[in-house]
């Protein structure tokens, strides 16, 4: 790394955060909250000062049918169990389809300081299709790590 510190992934700390989310619109999936993976804290190189969970989605939808991501961070004490809202949910990304209907991508992020977090945080998210049938989505999330004590490896 130089003395400028130009070189942002040596700096962050990057985990799989989601195993990801498949819904259909009025179906499997639509406006169900799906928890992510668990991380551990401690078990990261150094205890990071901050997390963003960026979420990716993808969606097919007809014209004019949105695509709504709803996203929270959770936090515990213990890995399998006691999960409570570090963030509460919110919205943090709206897709709309096109003309005759389109396949969108965006990204959505939901952050916080880590100072007063339990050990173990995860992210929950919840795809909302507003169409009745035929629209799909997926979603997929990582956790980037920043403010460590150490730079990551």
């Amino acid at each position: 790394m130089n003395s400028l510190q130009r070189d942002i992934a040596a700096q962050l700390a990057i985990v799989f955060a989601h195993d990801g989310v498949a819904a259909t619109a009025g179906g499997t999936g639509d406006n169900t909250e799906a928890a992510g993976v668990v991380i551990d804290l401690l078990a990261l190189p150094s205890r990071p000062e901050s997390v963003v969970f960026a979420i990716a989605a993808r969606a097919v939808l007809a014209a004019t049918k949105k695509l709504d991501v709803v996203a929270k961070i959770e936090h515990s004490d213990i890995s399998g169990s006691g999960f409570t809202d570090l963030v509460p949910a919110a919205s943090v990304l709206t897709l709309t389809g096109g003309s005759g209907g389109t396949t969108e991508r965006g990204v959505g992020k939901v952050g916080t300081p880590l100072e007063y977090s339990k050990r173990y945080i995860r992210v929950s998210a919840k795809p909302d299709l507003d169409a009745t049938s035929t629209d799909t989505a997926t979603l997929d999330a990582v956790a980037i790590f920043g403010g460590s004590a150490r730079l990551p490896v």
